[in-house]
C-alpha cells in the first residue's frame, strides 16, 4: 500500500526525485563522453551502456515526479539552467583519465546500490517500485567498477599511482552525497525515503573493505559536506551547454 503524502511530503519529494535525477543526468554525460575513447572496445560499450542505465534511472525519477506535479521530463532535462540543477559536484567533474572515471564511478555506484536497496522498502509504492528495478541495474554497475578499481590499484606502479591520485582527488567531494533536501526528515520519518546517515554508514564500511583492505588504497577519512546542490563547480554550465544544444536549438523536435 502505497502512503499518502500531504503537501510538505509531496514538495520534499519532488526535491528528492529532482536531486537523484540529476546525479543520474549528469554521471551518464561525463560517462558518455567515452564513447569511441574507452582503452578497450569491450569496455567502450560497457560504459556506454552504463551511460545509458543511468539515464534510464533518471528517468524513472523524473516520471514519478511527473506524476506528482505534471512536470515534463525532458523539459527538466533539457531547458534548466546550471543554478537550477542540485546534483552533486563529484558527478560534474570532468572525466579526468580512465582512473579517475573508474574510481568516480564506483564510489557513486556504491552509494546508489546501497540506497536503492533501502528505497525498495519505501512505504511509497511508486518509489519502492522503482528502486527495486534500477537496483538490478546498480548491482551490475557496482560490480563492473569494483572489478575495475581493483585491477588498477593492483596493477602497474603507473596505474596504483592513477588509482590513487584519483581517489585523493574525489573522495572529498563525496559528502555531498549525503546531503539531505529541505523536507526530507519528514519524508524518513514517514518511511517514504531510507534514512542517509544509515546509508552512508553502510557506504563507509564498504568503502573499507573494498579500497584499502582489497585494493591497498590510502583512504582520507575526510570528507566535507560543501556548499548546497545548488552551488556548482565551473565544470557543470559548459556540460549542460553541451547536453543540451539540440534540444535548445530545436525544442520542437518531437513534432518532426
Amino acid at each position: 500500500m502505497s502512503a499518502a503524502l500531504n503537501e510538505s511530503q509531496r514538495e520534499a519529494l519532488i526535491r528528492k526525485l529532482t536531486a537523484l535525477a540529476d546525479d543520474e543526468i549528469i554521471l551518464a554525460h561525463r560517462d558518455g563522453e567515452w564513447t569511441g575513447h574507452a582503452p578497450i572496445l569491450e569496455e567502450d560499450i560497457a560504459l556506454a551502456n552504463i551511460a545509458q542505465d543511468e539515464l534510464g534511472h533518471a528517468l524513472l525519477y523524473l516520471g514519478l515526479r511527473s506524476e506528482l506535479d505534471g512536470s515534463d521530463p525532458d523539459r527538466v532535462a533539457m531547458f534548466r539552467k546550471a543554478a537550477e540543477y542540485t546534483n552533486t559536484r563529484l558527478v560534474e567533474l570532468p572525466k579526468g583519465d580512465w582512473a579517475t572515471t573508474m574510481v568516480r564511478q564506483f564510489l557513486y555506484d556504491a552509494y546508489e546500490a546501497l540506497w536503492l536497496e533501502a528505497a525498495a522498502q519505501s512505504t511509497y509504492a511508486p518509489l519502492a517500485e522503482v528502486a527495486q528495478k534500477a537496483l538490478r541495474e546498480e548491482k551490475f554497475h557496482l560490480q563492473h567498477t569494483a572489478l575495475w578499481v581493483e585491477r588498477l590499484a593492483l596493477g602497474t606502479e603507473e596505474s596504483q599511482r592513477r588509482t590513487q591520485k584519483a581517489l585523493e582527488e574525489l573522495w572529498p567531494y563525496t559528502a555531498q552525497l549525503f546531503q539531505t533536501v529541505e523536507g526530507e526528515a519528514e519524508l524518513v520519518e514517514a518511511g517514504i525515503l531510507p534514512d542517509i546517515a544509515a546509508v552512508r554508514v553502510r557506504w563507509e564500511a564498504l568503502m573499507v573493505r573494498h579500497l584499502q583492505d582489497k585494493c591497498a588504497l590510502r583512504m582520507s577519512r575526510e570528507a566535507f559536506p560543501g556548499p548546497s546542490r545548488e552551488n556548482h563547480t565551473e565544470h557543470l554550465a559548459p556540460l549542460l551547454a553541451t547536453m543540451q544544444k539540440v534540444a535548445r536549438e530545436v525544442p520542437n523536435a518531437e513534432v518532426w
